[in-house]
């Protein structure tokens, strides 16, 4: 059984981290006004504004900072800054045993999905690909508040991942299974390729999203995967939206749906709101979900956090 965080609850201490790529500071005090206007506290890691080229701060320095939020028994909710680049850089010195013995929720996307999936696999925590600080902002839509704070702050025995009704999921290949839901990023995972920190799809429904990438490079990006069994390894294959991504040579992102993935023959799911697109769903990393693309749902089928 995957370990499940305990909830997060108003009053609560949340820890802000940077793991990857710097982000301005004027930025990063917005934010943080807005979760303390929530009523949550917040402590800061030493490398939160730190700024070392296209790097906040040293590996071993960030490493540090989230492993001192793992050490913090008040710290209840641990919140990356944001993604950008370099977030595996921080794997190799993690103590996952520690992680393991001392879990907590921690929420981000784009490439923070690495460490989510690292997590899930070597410390068997559930993650959370949600929300990161840099989304406590007045403009963020409500749909991405209620799906984060239903994930961190509200048991339930089952949690059906729905996107706003004006964007429709989308079931392409029929199918029913149920098994772990990995992944996120696709270009955060093919750089973990032949890694030790390499995803493991075996068994597992694939979540999959891209932002900013022609489809030429989605498609170079995926037979990567494809190449190194990971479609072969799967029971299921989710996807989400290829936000800004543009048309390559007269192909689009459905073009390339229909011509790749769905020859692939698996449960297929796509436009899932999640990560970089505008709505943001709330999908638990390595907690057992469902995937029936007979009747278009997409259900987590266990809780995800404990509570008191």
């Amino acid at each position: 059984m995957a370990i499940k965080p305990p909830i997060l609850q108003q009053g609560d201490t949340i820890g802000i981290v940077t793991l990857g790529s710097p982000l301005a500071a004027n930025i990063i005090n917005d934010r943080i006004n807005t979760l303390q206007n929530f009523g949550f506290q917040v402590v800061l890691g030493q490398q939160v504004y730190a700024e070392n080229g296209f790097l906040a701060g040293t590996d071993e320095e960030r490493a540090m900072d989230l492993m001192d939020m793992f050490s913090d028994e008040q710290v209840k909710l641990i919140l990356p800054t944001r993604g950008g680049v370099g977030v595996a850089g921080i794997l190799p010195f993690l103590d996952y045993s520690f992680i393991e013995d001392h879990p907590k929720l921690i929420s981000g996307y784009s490439d923070i999905t690495v460490l989510l999936n690292v997590l899930a696999q070597n410390s068997n925590l559930i993650t959370l690909q949600s929300l990161m600080l840099i989304d406590f902002s007045l403009s963020t839509p409500s749909y991405n508040y209620d799906q984060f704070f239903n994930a961190t702050s509200l048991w339930s025995p089952q949690r059906q991942i729905q996107n706003p009704p004006q964007l429709p999921q989308v079931s392409r290949v029929s199918g029913n299974v149920t098994g772990p839901i990995v992944g996120g990023n696709l270009t955060s995972f093919v750089d973990t390729l032949g890694t030790p920190y390499e995803i493991d799809t075996t068994g597992k429904i694939l979540l999959l999203e891209e932002t900013h990438e022609p489809i030429n490079t989605v498609y170079r990006y995926m037979n990567a995967l494809k190449l190194a069994g990971k479609f072969d390894d799967c029971i299921g294959i989710v996807l989400g939206e290829c936000t800004n991504c543009p048309t390559a040579y007269g192909v689009t992102y459905e073009d390339f749906i229909n011509n790749f993935v769905v020859p692939l023959g698996k449960p297929l799911m796509t436009n899932v709101a999640t990560a970089h697109g505008i709505y943001k769903a709330a999908i638990p990393i390595g907690a057992t979900a469902n995937l029936d693309t007979v009747n278009n749902r997409l259900t987590v089928m266990e809780p995800t956090i404990t509570l008191p």
